[in-house]
């Protein structure tokens, strides 16, 4: 069980400090961020696990990089700070725990067993759903899949046909729903909306997007193993590695 950890920090010795005391089989390194902006960046394209984010850093700090991505769409987040008074907005900011440089061996264990607690189980928790999602699939009948969404616009109601529907992404409560030059805003989930719509046609790449495989043009990979999924109308989305094979086999059906 790989632990897909990004490593947020302005400073490279302190970075580097980290990634020798996390020397720990189950703790993969997908990326380390030396901005607000490159971590921000990092976070909505890897699909990582964990996060340890320096609270300063050049061009946005970490509380800040946390409202950019939404709370709701971070990884379990360590804060990491050189000032003992950004413990208490940690823990208000939902981080499970914070770490004082300079880094101590015996402190940042302590830390990765109390993420481990948190991730252990959402990462069983996904595989058990994938594996009953494919039984029942074995079982179930066809599912009747929605054909229109229903989107409410100042004091109209809008029926969006699904075909018309580039990408959906996650925002707080709501998603976001892209249709061409227009985006419709719905207090819905993410996974939600995604167990309504045709599997075949609109594919999780991410674990706050979801693209419509027909409006796929081209991939481009990345340094890093990921990969860019190219739209018709030009937007550039990030794929990470955990949805690739999904993406491949939706597009080949």
């Amino acid at each position: 069980m790989n632990i897909r950890t990004i490593i947020a920090d302005g400073s490279k010795p302190s970075r580097s400090r980290l990634k020798t005391l996390l020397n720990d089989p189950e703790i993969e390194i997908v990326g380390e961020a030396s901005s607000g902006r490159e971590a921000v960046t990092l976070i909505e394209g890897s699909d990582a696990n964990l996060v340890f984010l320096d609270v300063e850093m050049p061009e946005m700090g970490g509380f800040e990089v946390i409202e950019s991505v939404g709370p709701g769409n971070m990884p379990i987040t360590i804060i990491m700070t050189e000032r003992q008074e950004f413990a208490v907005e940690a823990f208000e900011r939902n981080a499970v725990d914070y770490l004082l440089k300079p880094f101590d061996k015996t402190r940042v264990s302590r830390s990765l067993q109390y993420a481990k607690e948190q991730i252990k189980p959402q990462i069983a928790s996904h595989e058990l759903a994938d594996k009953l999602s494919f039984a029942l699939t074995q079982i179930a009948p066809s599912p009747k899949y929605l054909k229109r969404l229903i989107v409410k616009h100042r004091n109209r109601t809008i029926l969006v046909p699904v075909e018309l529907i580039n990408w959906i992404a996650a925002s707080g409560n709501y998603i976001q729903i892209h249709t061409g030059g227009e985006t419709h805003l719905v207090r819905n989930s993410i996974s939600s909306v995604e167990s309504e719509l045709d599997p075949s046609k609109f594919v999780r790449i991410h674990r706050s997007r979801i693209v419509n495989i027909d409006r796929v043009r081209a991939l481009r990979p990345l340094s890093n193993g990921d990969q860019i999924i190219m739209l018709d109308d030009g937007t550039e989305l990030a794929l990470s590695r955990t949805y690739h094979k999904g993406l491949l086999a939706a597009a080949c059906t």
